[in-house]
């Protein structure tokens, strides 16, 4: 499938996911059990299978640790200094997460996985893993100091180590280091589970996705479009050629931080004191707008998905 196929049907199905919620196929406990499904079963079975029975060298190299932290660390403070004048925290708060944190579980890895495979896929569900605990964190310490509300970053980061699909990561990278051989019938299982990680994940996101109000702010939402979709992909273009990383460290590292602003952003906005609004607004505009912006990513790294 080629990338221009592929990101028109991730449009599709985020279409589908979109007005299934409007005409109530998808109501909340609905998108709930989608999100479950994709949750606990078919992105732990795509992470697994993409990193258990490779060289543990293979899929976890350090440019790509060092290049991701990097990377997030790099675009939160240049969103911090793009956002720094505005002038209500809770929107400030808002727009400064939002510009570095990206949807690493439900579109990233799917999409790495379903374009590339192979020991990209393995590299991505890294990168997973390091993002969610480098991501969590930045955004948990910004939106308590913007917005000065109280939270519990430990306690955050213990709901992270509880997360399934990092627990299959780490099940998988053990097997990879001792070197566990999966029966062919049990990887072809895994293989097939997972492939269904991207519709699944996509139409609970589209189910998601909602500016009922109109846009909020959309001179906010513009300028964390452009950090999230133009600038993160180029600063992460530029430390992974710095690092003078592998091609398959580049597909992985770059493309997984391409990705649109995550849905838990919401979840973390409404909890710490962020406009609720501008979040959901921002979340829909870097989603759509991602369709474009990644084809012209794949483009800028010189490759062609078949």
């Amino acid at each position: 499938m080629s990338v221009a196929t592929q990101l028109g049907y991730m449009l599709v199905l985020l279409a589908v996911g979109v007005g299934a919620r409007a005409v109530g196929v998808l109501t909340p406990a609905r998108r709930d059990a989608l999100t479950s499904a994709a949750f606990y079963v078919a992105l732990p079975a795509l992470v697994f299978e993409s990193t258990v029975g490779r060289p543990l060298s293979e899929v976890l190299v350090w440019r790509l640790v060092v290049g991701v932290t990097v990377v997030l660390l790099a675009v939160a403070g240049v969103s911090w200094l793009v956002h720094r004048r505005r002038s209500n925290p809770a929107r400030r708060g808002v727009a400064v997460v939002q510009s570095y944190h990206c949807n690493l579980g439900f579109l990233g890895l799917p999409f790495v996985a379903a374009t590339f495979g192979g020991v990209t896929a393995g590299k991505a569900s890294v990168v997973l893993g390091i993002g969610s605990l480098v991501q969590v964190t930045l955004t948990v310490l910004l939106l308590t100091r913007i917005t000065s509300a109280d939270a519990d970053v430990a306690d955050e980061l213990r709901g992270v180590t509880h997360n399934p699909v990092l627990i299959a990561l780490g099940l998988g990278l053990v097997g990879a280091a001792v070197g566990v051989e999966l029966p062919a019938l049990a990887r072809d299982a895994l293989g097939f589970v997972g492939t269904f990680a991207l519709p699944i994940a996509l139409l609970a996101v589209g189910a998601s996705l909602t500016a009922e109000d109109g846009f909020v702010d959309p001179p906010t939402v513009g300028a964390v479009a452009a950090v999230k979709l133009l600038v993160m992909p180029v600063v992460a273009m530029a430390v992974f050629a710095v690092l003078a990383a592998s091609p398959t460290t580049v597909r992985a590292g770059v493309l997984m931080l391409a990705m649109p602003t995550a849905v838990s952003t919401y979840i973390y906005s409404s909890e710490l004191g962020g406009d609720g609004d501008l979040a959901s607004a921002t979340i829909l505009a870097t989603t759509v707008a991602a369709a474009a912006t990644l084809f012209g990513v794949v483009q800028l790294l010189g490759v062609v998905a078949h």
